[in-house]
């Protein structure tokens, strides 16, 4: 396998056994990039001499911690000290951190360092920034965490950071062929990220194997005084255990299923009846009803929290933001805050109901997306099959398990039970086994 191939956990063991340097670790990942960026546009910022310069400095060093000399992609929206973060926006263009968000600091205290700024859609929201889907440029790697996605899928990183606020992780991974995993709301602290909706925020990330996912999980989870929605527990497990006994798994259609294309249904069902030859149980029932007014219950959150937040940018820099985020803005406002609190109040309930739902299955089983990655690039696809888990704050990951009529990646999105991800990890290994379908690396993208 080449360099530039290595999954995160395997890089890890290459540069713990001696058999290559983090120098030339990251000199393969930058010959990739030299080749395919131009075609991809994944970095917002990137400076292939100072990725060099931290790779030979993680080679001197004498201590060396979980994820010694490996480079990661970021998404713009993560402060990084020294190094632009511009959240996708003109608004902040010249703005350039002091320090860096928690997220990047446990990164660099366990020896990984910056790769490059990742593009995100303009301040996380709707608008696409520049980057193309690694498996054909003429279709979209989904958003708001464009270039993370595409990075990793690309072979560019083994792993970047992402946050979703409705589908910002699940939807890219699925689009563009790597696991993305959005862990419990609470698990990852938000301090120096770009806050969009605080109720409804939850960072994340993206990687190529289910064990890079775990090892990424237990050194960025963890409480930070300065974002009081983190949670004091038990780090998780940096491994996890396949599951030995075949899983009890509830396939959920949701309230957004005919959005679904009907090559994204067939495969699901096809998903379905594979989990079923291997073992699993699998019972298909709809969500109760309360679920079914969960979509306008997060449009109320996310869209009163934005505006609330955004309004000030908006006074300063009205022409400099996109007809989607001021529409927002004014959309937003418009919302009052007995609408908000009682929107919150109906988001507490869904996620209880969801907690006891889930009580008795190992996980759900569901659609990431509507389909392949749209033929567009003025979009970056609809959340929706997100949106519900996000709204509960329930880990949620999803992994490719084939390709759509264009040949480009299908996803299947498992949830699991709040701070289970232990447990979600080993059922996922277990359906993916199931499954059969690892999609490897796109090659050169379609130009």
């Amino acid at each position: 396998m080449k360099l530039a191939e290595l999954s995160l956990t395997r890089a890890i063991e290459r540069l713990r056994a001696g058999d290559v340097t983090s120098e030339a670790y990251a000199r393969a990942l930058l010959d990739g990039i030299a080749r395919n960026e131009p075609l991809i546009e994944a970095f917002a910022w990137f400076d292939p001499e100072a990725v060099v310069a931290k790779a030979r400095t993680a080679d001197g060093a004498r201590v060396r911690g979980a994820l010694h000399g490996v480079p990661f992609g970021i998404k713009d929206i993560f402060d990084t000290a020294g190094v632009p973060t511009r959240m996708g926006s003109p608004t902040y263009y010249d703005n350039v951190p002091l320090r860096s968000a928690v997220l990047v600091e446990r990164i660099e205290a366990a020896g990984g360092f910056v790769l490059g700024k990742t593009v995100t859609a303009e301040l996380a929201y709707y608008v696409p920034g520049t980057t193309h889907n690694p498996w054909d440029r003429r279709h979209t790697p989904g958003g708001s965490s464009s270039g993370s996605a595409a990075a990793v899928a690309a072979g560019f990183a083994p792993a970047a950071l992402g946050a979703q606020t409705n589908g910002s992780i699940i939807r890219p991974a699925a689009f563009c062929g790597c696991i993305g995993f959005k862990p419990t709301a609470g698990w990852l602290p938000r301090t120096r990220m770009f806050a969009f909706s605080p109720t409804l925020d939850q960072p994340g990330f993206f990687t190529r194997t289910l064990e890079d996912a775990a090892l990424l999980l237990s050194v960025l989870a963890g409480a930070d005084p300065e974002d009081p929605a983190t949670v004091e527990r038990t780090a998780p497990s940096a491994t996890f255990a396949r599951r030995q006994q075949a899983p009890r798994l509830l396939a959920v259609r949701s309230p957004v299923w005919e959005r679904a294309r009907e090559h994204a249904q067939t495969h699901f069902l096809d998903v379905l009846a594979r989990l079923r030859a291997a073992g699993a149980t699998v019972d298909e029932h709809e969500l109760p009803e309360p679920f079914g007014s969960a979509h306008e219950v997060h449009r109320v959150i996310m869209y009163a929290e934005a505006a609330r937040r955004l309004v000030d940018l908006q006074r300063r820099h009205l022409r400099l933001l996109s007809g989607a985020v001021n529409t927002l803005i004014e959309e937003g406002l418009a919302i009052p805050e007995e609408a908000l609190r009682a929107a919150l109040d109906d988001r507490a309930l869904l996620a209880e109901r969801l907690r006891d739902l889930l009580g008795g299955y190992d996980a759900i089983v569901t659609l990431p997306t509507a389909g392949e990655a749209p033929s567009t690039l003025t979009t970056t696809g609809d959340p929706a099959f997100c949106t519900i888990w996000t709204l509960c704050g329930v880990p949620a990951l999803t992994l490719p398990t084939g390709r759509g009529p264009a040949g480009l990646p299908l996803g299947t999105q498992l949830v699991g039970s709040p701070f289970g991800e232990d447990a979600l990890l080993g059922v996922a290994r277990w359906c993916e086994d199931a499954v059969g379908a690892r999609l490897g690396f796109p090659g050169d993208p379609v130009s």
